[in-house]
């Protein structure tokens, strides 16, 4: 059996991984293992005897990294390279976990990974920075970079729209950008695939790699969907009023395109991922019967 050791604990992605892990995954969180703290990294490695690391700490509030550069810049590069480095000394994989963010939207078709990064924001600026600072000192690394994440865990776009509406008549959403939306779930079962794949001894196809759910959607669309669903189950809805991106700015631009291609993945590790509207399905009934508990 495949022993991961996920880095980062309170993240929906984190909790995905060991919902859906089982035994094999072993998440610790802070103190522990702390991304800030490099002495962690080799001890946790010592400690736990990993076969491969999954990097899911990060700054990921958008918006706040603008405010919070030196935060950010410590979390998604400094934190990932010292991790990067201790895993390299001990020879382990790491699979580290990047965005749609590092891309600037403004292609027509679905990003490949092998497509020209500008970011537009301090976020999406550390990921890519963190990206090439785990490439740099790691030769034995994935970076994979996901999409519009989603699960009943943690906070995210489909419970926010659900709080919005138990309070709301009327919520206004975004029409004009495009994503892939992707069940932290689903991803987590993807990861391990790929974490499995990449342990065993002769791997050689370390780099970028695109994982996102099937399908896409804009998030006016999006948020039609969730409440839908919601309805179903007696739960909140509200009216959805379609605004453009340059109408409702925020402190952070993010890409009108975020549409992430996965082919490549799905040619080296053999992944299909659901299509986003089962695990939304689960995932409002979820927040939906939670609330009523």
């Amino acid at each position: 059996m495949t022993r991961i050791l996920v880095i980062g604990k309170s993240g929906q992605l984190a909790q995905a991984l060991v919902d859906v892990g089982g035994g094999k995954i072993i998440c610790p969180g802070r103190p522990i293992v702390d991304l800030l703290d490099s002495k962690s990294h080799a001890a946790a490695l010592e400690r736990f005897s990993p076969d491969v690391v999954i990097n899911t700490g990060a700054f990921t509030a958008v918006d706040g990294a603008e405010g919070e550069s030196e935060t950010a810049y410590a979390l998604n590069v400094e934190g990932p390279r010292n991790l990067a480095l201790a895993c390299a000394e001990k020879g382990l994989p790491l699979i580290h976990l990047s965005t749609d963010c590092v891309f600037d939207g403004a292609k027509s078709a679905p990003y490949t990974p092998e497509d020209a990064t500008r970011p537009l924001g301090v976020y999406g600026q550390t990921k890519l920075h963190g990206e090439l600072a785990v490439h740099e000192v790691a030769e034995k690394s994935i970076v994979v970079r996901v999409s519009w994440l989603f699960s009943r865990f943690g906070a995210n776009f489909v419970r926010t729209m659900l709080n919005a509406a138990r309070t709301r008549e009327t919520v206004n959403v975004v029409s004009d950008q495009v994503g892939c939306p992707t069940h932290a779930p689903d991803l987590a079962q993807a990861l391990i695939s790929v974490a499995e794949q990449i342990a065993v001894p002769g791997f050689a196809a370390w780099g970028a790699y695109h994982i996102a759910g099937k399908g896409e959607t804009d998030r006016a669309s999006m948020t039609r969907r969730i409440y839908e669903v919601s309805a179903s189950f007696g739960g909140p809805v509200a009216k959805v009023i379609p605004v453009l991106t340059a109408d409702y700015p925020t402190p952070a631009q993010r890409p009108l395109n975020a549409r992430l291609d996965m082919a490549k993945a799905r040619e080296v590790f053999s992944i299909d991922m659901p299509d986003w509207t089962e695990g939304l399905n689960t995932t409002v009934e979820a927040l939906v019967r939670e609330r009523v508990a």
